[in-house]
């Protein structure tokens, strides 16, 4: 499981990135293009709202499941979440918790 969560991780930035980076080639750091390209019709607001909320139950699981099974660098998957979104730090805080588990079986 490690590899295929990892391959979602590298997933989880790629496809993401794949739509942004053209739009910033196109708009630069215009984040008030970004603001309003983001929320430009109700579907739109639903979501990143959607995403939004995620992405604070993700956090949240993070820092409780992280602590109570001692997680190495789960700050990592926090930092992921926030700065590129729950499309990456999911599968990597998975990542994480797989490969300490599976280095805990071997030894």
């Amino acid at each position: 499981m490690s590899k295929l969560y990892l391959f979602l991780t590298v997933l989880g930035i790629a496809i993401p990135f794949g739509a942004f980076i053209p739009w910033l080639v196109n708009n630069g750091l215009d984040f008030t293009a970004l603001f309003y390209a983001a929320v430009i019709n109700p579907i739109s607001i639903f979501a990143w709202l959607d995403v939004l909320v995620a992405a604070l139950v993700l956090l949240i699981f993070i820092a409780v499941d992280g602590k109570r099974n001692k997680v190495k660098y789960r700050w990592l998957a926090i930092l992921g979440t926030l700065s590129i979104g729950v499309s990456f730090g999911f599968p990597l805080y998975l990542y994480l918790k797989e490969k300490q588990y599976l280095d805990l079986k071997k030894a």
